[in-house]
């Protein structure tokens, strides 16, 4: 286990995670420079390294600046902060169900956004907001109905399932009043997706990372804390209620920013963090590496569904909901096993 302290930060790590934390810097490298130079435009290494130092042609700084690299960045960004919501969500509940997706705060956000597009036709920034202002009031009516001396885990993730339902009626209702134009449009920022994802979604996700991903760190050890039991918690100095609000309000935000951006990718926010924890072989909840395998997770899966479908560009989220689809039903069966065998 190593200690890295500053003055504001002290973090520790073992060489484990540091080890699994570089290799999944290096597989999105790889990624990455596979999406950059493969596709309906190919180009060398060479030409994008040429045009990341000003010496490309017009061809190529158009296929790199304009079609890839504003969808590559956005992936990586919106990944890392669903990994992170997912990571926070299941350590404050602990339960590996806890996920912005599962637990009703993608929904709420998708409402805004539904409302934005079919009753104002608004722009992608109105949309962005209309999802972040509904996943923060859907939210704060999960934690509040869950709220009985505390919020327990269990509590938190039944009402959320029941809250995600209510707001999934709410959305179908909305689509059912929109005009056909309107319907598809929201239809198809349901599915989310990174097609036609420009400088604009993915500078919005940065700026909130830059604020959000330090909240998430500093509050890391506490978070941990808290993962022993309110009891210890207190006992360690640590004002339990306090911190899990905090800590909630950072998760909400993470996942209604990327939901604003890239619509409501399911299942990346649940799988990550619990992949992540078994590389790592961590005891806490890791949030560094869920948000390096949350980036990869998203950009693998979005290379994939561009490259096996190149006639068809299908949304990412098709891809994301039908491997999460599956890892869910392996999980609930692991789940229920564990609770068979006890």
């Amino acid at each position: 286990m190593r200690t890295v302290r500053t003055r504001a930060v002290s973090l520790r790590f073992s060489d484990r995670a540091l080890l699994v934390g570089t290799a999944l810097a290096a597989l999105t490298v790889v990624a990455a420079v596979a999406t950059m130079v493969t596709g309906d435009f190919p180009l060398t290494v060479g030409e994008v390294l040429a045009t990341f130092l000003g010496q490309g042609d017009g061809y190529a700084d158009f296929v790199v600046f304009t079609l890839r690299l504003p969808r590559l960045i956005t992936a990586v960004l919106v990944g890392a902060a669903l990994a992170l919501s997912g990571a926070i969500l299941q350590s404050l509940s602990r339960n590996p169900l806890a996920s912005p997706d599962i637990i009703g705060f993608t929904q709420g956000a998708a409402t805004g956004a539904i409302a934005v597009i079919v009753l104002a036709q608004g722009s992608m920034v109105a949309t962005a907001i209309g999802a972040t202002t509904t996943g923060l009031i859907t939210s704060a009516a999960v934690y509040l109905l869950a709220f009985k001396q505390g919020v327990q885990g269990f509590r938190l993730v039944l009402i959320g399932i029941g809250v995600s339902a209510m707001m999934l009626a709410v959305n179908s209702y909305l689509l059912t009043r929109a005009s056909l134009e309107s319907a598809l449009a929201a239809q198809t920022w349901l599915v989310g997706g990174l097609n036609n994802r420009g400088w604009d979604q993915a500078e919005v996700v940065a700026q909130a990372l830059v604020v959000l991903l330090p909240c998430a760190l500093v509050l890391g050890r506490r978070l941990a804390l808290l993962e022993m039991g309110d009891s210890t918690a207190t006992g360690l100095g640590v004002n339990a209620e306090r911190t899990r609000l905090a800590l909630l309000a950072v998760s909400v935000g993470l996942a209604a920013v990327a939901t604003a951006a890239a619509g409501p990718i399911t299942f990346v926010a649940l799988a990550a963090p619990q992949l992540a924890r078994r590389l790592t072989g961590a005891s806490g909840p890791g949030l560094a590496a869920s948000a390096l395998l949350g980036g990869l997770l998203l950009v693998v899966s979005d290379f994939a569904v561009q490259r096996l479908f190149p006639a068809t560009p299908l949304p990412v989220g098709i891809a994301t909901g039908a491997i999460g689809g599956l890892y869910l039903v392996w999980l609930l069966a692991s789940e229920w096993r564990k609770g068979s065998a006890t």
